[in-house]
């Protein structure tokens, strides 16, 4: 999303991609194609056979436990949303089409970091329209079940997400960062998602994780990670947390400028939070770049102060 530096102009693919795997959750064999899309089409999830497509959108989000869902209101669903929508959003494309042939985005290593490197190999072009952010004008905040989620203006985007768990290997970590063009890439994109030993057989019974395994999740026993080769950061847990939130804040329908808190909060905090921002006209705005923008950095201006210059 947004830092010291990041993209004016609207971006795509400059061509089409794709990736097979399986469902963290369906456990289904599933396709993935990114396709580019034209200024101004947002990301749009397409299922084929049916042709729906699902807007990436905050309020096409029905309420799951351990994951982010779409759904068109009349059936169709894909699931898992969030690993590439936090890919699409630290590659800064705002215009995708991402077709599937299955009810849920491939888990691939349980990171976003394939995700980018799918974006990477297919190449970044700017077009021709300018980026609009949602520019967060006044704190906004849900507290719900012991956990709490919050917006707060800023001037560019910064996360901070704490956890606490009675696991020993996790306990209660924080983190907190502020985004340039490298952070996400270099900070959150190789944070695998993670999960108990003792919950598995629970949530499998539950109609989860069954497609879940060890080379798609960290999985944390009672005293030690079962992974072969441990961790990736030693703060991993609190990283896949703020992936996941970055993912999901992307749903907003374009990068945002202030700051998200997050406390031992989930995907279903982060919808509602959403869903407040956008219910109080007073709480946000549009943004876009703004004409006197000079090498270094980008200005965002509220697009009725520029209407009215």
């Amino acid at each position: 999303m947004l830092g010291d530096i990041a993209t004016a102009s609207q971006q795509t693919l400059k061509t089409v991609i794709g990736c097979r795997g399986i469902g963290l959750h369906s456990g289904q064999r599933v396709a993935m194609t990114l396709h580019p899309a034209p200024p101004n089409t947002g990301i749009v999830f397409r299922r084929t056979g049916s042709a729906v497509e699902i807007r990436a959108n905050w309020a096409n989000t029905i309420e799951s436990p351990l994951c982010t869902v779409l759904s068109d209101g009349e059936g169709t669903r894909v699931g898992t949303v969030e690993h590439v929508m936090a890919a699409l959003a630290g590659a800064e494309i705002d215009n995708a089409i991402v077709e599937l042939d299955g009810p849920e985005v491939p888990i691939m290593d349980g990171s976003s970091a394939p995700f980018l490197f799918l974006i990477e190999c297919a190449g970044i072009v700017e077009q021709d329209a300018a980026r609009r952010a949602i520019k967060v004008l006044k704190p906004v905040s849900i507290v719900q079940d012991g956990a709490s989620t919050a917006l707060f203006p800023d001037d560019g985007f910064t996360m901070s997400f704490e956890i606490d768990f009675e696991n020993p290997l996790i306990r209660r970590q924080e983190l907190r960062l502020v985004f340039d063009a490298e952070t996400f890439k270099t900070e959150l994109s190789r944070a695998r998602t993670f999960g108990l030993l003792d919950d598995v057989k629970r949530l499998r019974a539950a109609g989860f994780a069954r497609g879940g395994s060890l080379d798609n999740a960290v999985v944390v026993g009672r005293d030690h990670v079962l992974n072969v080769g441990g961790l990736r950061y030693g703060d991993e847990f609190v990283r896949h947390k703020l992936l996941d939130a970055f993912g999901d804040l992307y749903l907003a329908g374009g990068p945002l400028i202030g700051c998200f808190r997050g406390v031992r909060s989930g995907h279903a905090h982060t919808k509602r939070l959403l869903t407040a921002l956008f219910a109080d006209d007073d709480a946000w705005c549009c943004a876009t770049p703004s004409p006197a923008t000079e090498l270094g950095g980008i200005e965002w201006r509220d697009e009725l102060q520029l209407a009215g210059e």
